[in-house]
């Protein structure tokens, strides 16, 4: 049994029990979650797609951490002018656990 889900501008597929890194949701450690934006299930047998939601489904998380994620260089250069930028960032991100899928 798994479902796809969006959040954060990007589309996800998960199952129950799994741990997933998102873009950065509002909330504390342990608090829960619902995603409301479910556009595909399937129970193993059947798949149902949604247009562009299913209506009445529902995954329900939890949040394990929220944190930083390892940093990316970005580094600029143009050839025989000595022009060279070097920088860094490090993006926020939620870690949560999928608990239920509900539809």
């Amino acid at each position: 049994m798994y479902a796809v889900i969006r959040t954060g501008g990007k589309q996800y597929k998960v199952h129950e029990e799994q741990i997933l890194k998102v873009e950065k949701l509002e909330g504390t450690e342990g608090s829960q979650l619902e995603f409301d934006d479910v556009l595909m299930y399937s129970d193993g047998e059947t798949i149902t797609l949604g247009t562009p939601t299913i209506e009445n489904a529902a995954v329900k998380a939890h949040i394990l951490d929220q944190a930083k994620d390892k940093k990316k260089l970005v580094f600029k250069y143009k050839r025989r002018k000595g022009f060279r930028r070097l920088k860094g960032h490090r993006q926020h991100y939620t870690e949560i656990k999928i608990d239920s899928i509900a539809v």
